[in-house]
């Protein structure tokens, strides 16, 4: 079959132009996630953007790889302005992308930073070779060749922005070790300062002031954050800004002198429009994130000392030093040769750290001109704007905000040479924390305040298993005894449906925080597999309405009353826990470690309900129940604030900003309960260890004697008139 056949040719490059519309829609998706970025940043007045949602990772890098069809086609002919066009856009869109990663090194680990920045390399020298091959290969044609110029001037500042690229992924690597060091010494400062004498009895007032010590140390020591303020970062916006002109400018002119959407002559047809019009869109779009930290930049280094303005601190070099001091890898025998590549190491890592050296220098040259070009606009600005922010100033949250800042201030992490914070960019990272705790008391558990409204002391706990009378085997989280004790409210007969569907969700929004205490404060983990059994056990509950295999409705039909309810979960409970009794409590699988606690909680009832009096019907049984699952949860909850404190510090730093954020949401949604509980006299023999386990509780009440008179038996008084509703 001959190869210049015009059907095989034109069979070959029919489906080009499908190829193309790929080309343009991964553009449209690297568009939209660098617009959610920017979208993200203005809500929570981060005007150095983040990145969240357009990150160096293999998906990004996927689609880019996609986007840069036409640039790596080196066969296609593409002579209209149109293609021509669109190749320019294709190499500034991938500038672009460049910068906007930028920040997302801060996110990495050392080997995911060093993968995806040499895959990042690769692509784009790539692309750069790819671009050279064809521009000599056609130099007769130069003359002819539309929007050179422009091309050429995209390309070289797509490699300008991969050494800044690659300038600020070596800094990373070393700054996180120096920020992890100052992050340690403001926490036990922090630490010295909050520290109260029980932390259970910490008020939310002073829980806000913690958080909010925690909140500016993180944010301030956020790798993503101490990249956008540097040099190099400031500057690829200026880098940017040349590309977004020169995009534009090439598309300006040829509009005028020939039309940009002329007729295609490619194989790509009309989706080489698509892939301009996307691309187009992406560069502006992009374009937004680098330049506004470069005018934030201007902002705030305008008080930038000269004795810093030309000095490359520690930091920018650290890792190449190691580098360059550390022995080779490679095992090589041969000592000639083992000598030759060290010295070969060192003098490329020596001039590796001049590069570095020269990149710093003129990063740091640049931003000083461009901050002294713009001093006089600021100036007339800040002359307009001064009257309104006197006014701001008078108003007395503006006074509280930046008494705040006073007492906060010293808690912000900057590295050497850094510029001091301006104090509105302090304002609004404490706005953001105040505007999350807001969002946190909009979601706070109404039902579960419901539930806890029933409960005046920790009775329950001390009733729910009475040790003396059930023997134990293994030890209790906080969550299993209240899922075991909802299991057997809800199987008890001749209750109103309305309070176990309101008992569940009050329940359901407990757990919630049930768990993260039991999470948090378990320091050696060994009640793990306990709080898996538990979870698991509710899952059921809570969608199924089943407790391990057995419906819970069915359950409820299997007797009369209350007692022979009772005796049917423990005949099945015990049936099941049977056959694992030789074996090691700790191998026990998470059923039966349900069905043992189901067996105990369910005895201590039923031994207790045989020998009350206060009880009588199934009615009052479920009230009680309830009871003591608010007072369980409610001795749960004192350790709220203790655990809050704790969520905010992390020392893994890619997680202390989400832990200090979860904090405040949780501090907002509990606020309420918290400030109940102050109320409450905790029992003064628990030390605040102890209190964060319930079996530290069990034990220091059964070592207590307690004489109570027979009337008041229980410490419960039931209502039957009282209506607890549910939303």
């Amino acid at each position: 079959m001959p190869v210049d056949d015009p059907n095989v040719v034109k069979q070959l490059e029919a489906p080009v132009p499908w190829i193309g519309l790929y080309a343009a829609a991964a553009s449209t998706i690297c568009t939209l996630a660098m617009a959610a970025d920017i979208l993200r940043g203005f809500r929570s007045r981060k005007y150095w953007f983040p990145s969240k949602c357009f990150s160096l990772n293999a998906t990004s890098l996927t689609l880019l790889a996609v986007a840069m069809k036409l640039p790596m086609d080196l066969t296609t002919e593409m002579y209209s302005a149109t293609d021509r066009l669109a190749k320019v856009s294709s190499i500034a869109f991938m500038a672009i992308t460049t910068a906007n990663f930028l920040t997302s090194l801060g996110s990495m680990d050392d080997k995911s930073l060093l993968m995806n920045v040499v895959a990042l390399g690769i692509l784009v020298i790539t692309i750069v070779g790819n671009v050279c091959i064809q521009i000599i290969q056609m130099r007769s044609f130069l003359n002819s060749r539309r929007a050179l110029w422009e091309e050429s001037l995209a390309m070289a500042s797509m490699l300008l922005l991969l050494f800044m690229f690659i300038s600020s992924a070596l800094t990373i690597m070393s700054t996180k070790q120096q920020l992890k060091t100052m992050y340690h010494d403001r926490h036990k400062s922090a630490k010295n300062e909050g520290q109260l004498v029980d932390m259970r009895r910490a008020t939310t007032k002073k829980l806000r002031v913690l958080i909010r010590k925690y909140w500016v140390m993180a944010e301030t020591s956020s790798p993503q954050f101490v990249i956008a303020r540097s040099v190099t970062s400031t500057v690829s916006g200026i880098v940017t800004l040349l590309v977004a002109i020169i995009l534009v400018e090439a598309e300006i002119r040829i509009a005028i002198k020939e039309g940009i959407f002329d007729q295609t002559y490619s194989s790509y047809k009309k989706s080489t429009r698509g892939i301009l019009l996307s691309q187009t869109v992406g560069v502006i779009v992009g374009a937004i994130a680098p330049i506004s930290r470069w005018f934030v930049a201007i902002n705030y280094k305008c008080r930038m000392n000269n004795e810093n303005a030309f000095t490359v601190e520690s930091y920018w070099t650290e890792k190449l030093v190691e580098w360059r001091q550390s022995s080779l890898s490679v095992e090589i025998r041969h000592l000639k040769s083992r000598k030759a590549l060290h010295d070969l190491k060192g003098l490329i890592v020596k001039l590796s750290i001049s590069v570095q050296h020269l990149i710093v220098l003129a990063s740091k040259l640049v931003l000083v001109v461009s901050i002294w070009m713009t001093r006089s606009i600021k100036s007339s600005l800040n002359y307009i704007t001064r009257s309104r922010r006197n006014q701001i100033s008078d108003s007395g949250s503006e006074g509280s905000m930046a008494n705040a800042q006073v007492d906060t201030r010293r808690y912000v992490i900057q590295l050497e040479g850094e510029v001091e914070l301006p104090a509105e960019t302090l304002r609004n990272i404490f706005k953001e924390m105040d505007e999350i705790i807001k969002k946190g008391k909009t979601r706070k558990p109404k039902n579960l305040l419901d539930l806890l409204s029933k409960s005046c002391n920790f009775n329950g706990v001390r009733e729910f298993d009475s040790s003396d009378q059930v023997p134990q085997q293994i030890p209790y989280c906080w969550s299993l005894p209240v899922v075991t004790l909802t299991c057997i409210a809800l199987a008890i007969p001749n209750v109103d449906k309305d309070k176990s569907e309101c008992l569940l969700h009050s329940v359901t929004e407990g757990l919630r925080y049930m768990k993260l205490i039991d999470k948090l404060l378990d320091k050696k983990g060994q009640l793990a597999k306990v709080r898996a059994a538990a979870d698991a056990v509710y899952v059921g509950v809570e969608l199924k309405r089943k407790w391990l295999d057995k419906n819970l409705d069915d359950i409820a039909s299997q007797g009369e009353n209350a007692e022979e309810i009772l005796q049917y979960l423990i005949q099945d409970s015990e049936r099941r826990v049977l056959k694992f009794m030789k074996k090691d409590p700790r191998y026990w699988p998470r059923k039966v470690i349900a069905a043992n606690s189901m067996y105990r909680v369910s005895k201590t009832i039923l031994l207790n309900h045989q020998g009350g009096k206060s009880v009588k019907t199934d009615r009052e049984l479920f009230e009680k129940l309830s009871i003591m699952i608010a007072d369980i949860l409610a001795a749960c909850l004192t350790n709220l604030p203790r655990a809050i404190i704790k969520m905010c510090h992390r020392d893994a730093i890619e997680k202390r900003e989400k832990g200090v954020r979860k904090a405040a949401m949780y501090l907002g949604e509990t606020e309420e309960i918290i400030a109940v509980l102050q109320e409450r006299d905790l029992p003064p023999v628990l030390t605040t260890n102890e209190a964060a386990y319930i079996d530290e509780w069990l034990a220091k009440y059964s070592q207590e004697v307690v004489s109570r008179p027979e009337s008041t038996a229980d410490h419960i008084t039931i209502n039957m008139e009282t209506d607890y509703s549910c939303d």
